[in-house]
């Protein structure tokens, strides 16, 4: 895995945290409670460095927290950072659906019969 470049603000760091398959299914495990770096790692075919840069970014972007418990690295989902990008999903969802709406009525308003704009050539037909 090459070294990634951070995101300057939270929410790009979540996102960008959340653009590998690896990290999510390292995020999906830990959603089912606290894991060690060795359970975290079990189900990838991938290096322990490549395992640590994983959880380095995850760390970074405040999904994860790490802690000691004897000679154990304990990893935990924090979810919070979630809650932001879930609700500027939302919010953007609702722009782009307002979009979509008006895209649909406009469509709607074009019915067989009405002049193609693209074809300067030929006189328009009159409405139906």
């Amino acid at each position: 895995m090459s070294e990634l470049k951070q995101a300057g603000d939270p929410l790009s760091r979540v996102f960008q945290a959340l653009a590998d398959p690896t990290r999510r299914g390292i995020l999906e495990r830990l959603s089912a409670g606290p894991a060690t770096v060795g359970e975290l790692s079990e189900p990838f075919d991938i290096s322990a460095p490549a395992i640590s840069q994983h959880l380095r970014v995850l760390e970074t972007s405040g999904l994860i927290e790490r802690s000691t418990r004897a000679q154990w690295r304990v990893c935990t989902l924090r979810p919070e950072p979630l809650d932001a990008a879930t609700d500027w999903v939302e919010r953007n969802r609702a722009l782009w659906q307002q979009k979509f709406d008006r895209l649909d009525d406009v469509l709607a308003d074009i019915r067989p019969g009405h002049a193609d704009p693209t074809d300067r050539g030929r006189t328009p037909r009159s409405k139906e």
